[in-house]
C-alpha cells in the first residue's frame, strides 16, 4: 500500500521546517546523500540503516531548534529508545539523496516521541515513515520526568 503523496513547501523561508500541504503538519528537514557502505549485498540501502537516518534527523531537530542532545545528557538526562517503528514504501540506493523529516510527537510525563518521513530528494516520493519513543532516565538509569529543555522543543516547535 501507498501513502498519501507528501507535498512540503517551506515555511516562512526557513529550508529547514517544511509543512506539507495535505494535511498541514510542519516537519523539520535535513538533507543526506546515501553512502556505498549504507547498502547491502542487493544493492539497496540496508533496512537498520534508516534507524541511523531517523537518529540524523532527530538531532538535526534538536539542535536546530531548541538544544542538543549532547547539551540534555551534560545536564544528566538520557533518552535511550524504547521502541521503534519503521515501514518501508520504496528502496534507496548507493548516492541518493534524501530528506529526513522529523517532527516532535508525543510527550509523556516519563516518554517522548518523535515521528518521520523520510522522502527522495528529487521526487518527494515517500520512502519511509517511522518513529521512535524514548524514556527519559539519569545517569544512574533511574526513570525520570523529561527534563525541561526536552520539553521546551514540543512548546516552540512551529504548528
Amino acid at each position: 500500500m501507498r501513502p498519501k503523496p507528501f507535498v512540503p513547501e517551506v515555511l516562512d523561508g526557513d529550508q529547514r521546517y517544511v509543512q506539507d500541504k495535505t494535511d498541514g503538519l510542519v516537519w523539520h528537514q535535513c538533507e543526506y546523500r546515501t553512502l556505498y557502505a549504507d547498502t547491502d549485498r542487493s544493492q539497496v540501502v540496508y533496512h537498520a540503516n534508516y534507524l541511523r537516518y531517523f537518529e540524523l534527523g532527530r538531532a538535526s531537530l534538536m539542535r536546530d531548534t531548541a538544544y542538543s542532545y549532547r547539551q540534555i545528557e551534560e545536564n544528566g538526562y538520557i533518552y535511550p529508545v524504547i521502541e521503534i517503528g519503521a515501514t518501508y514504501y520504496s528502496p534507496l540506493h548507493y548516492d541518493d539523496v534524501i530528506f529526513i523529516h522529523t517532527r516532535p510527537s508525543k510527550l509523556e510525563r516519563v516518554r517522548l516521541q518523535f515521528d518521520y518521513l523520510i522522502t527522495h530528494e528529487k521526487t518527494h516520493e515517500i520512502i519511509c515513515k517511522g518513529f521512535t519513543r524514548h524514556c527519559a532516565i539519569n545517569a544512574s538509569g533511574i526513570p525520570v520526568e523529561v527534563d525541561e529543555k526536552t520539553a521546551h522543543l514540543w512548546r516552540i516547535f512551529p504548528k
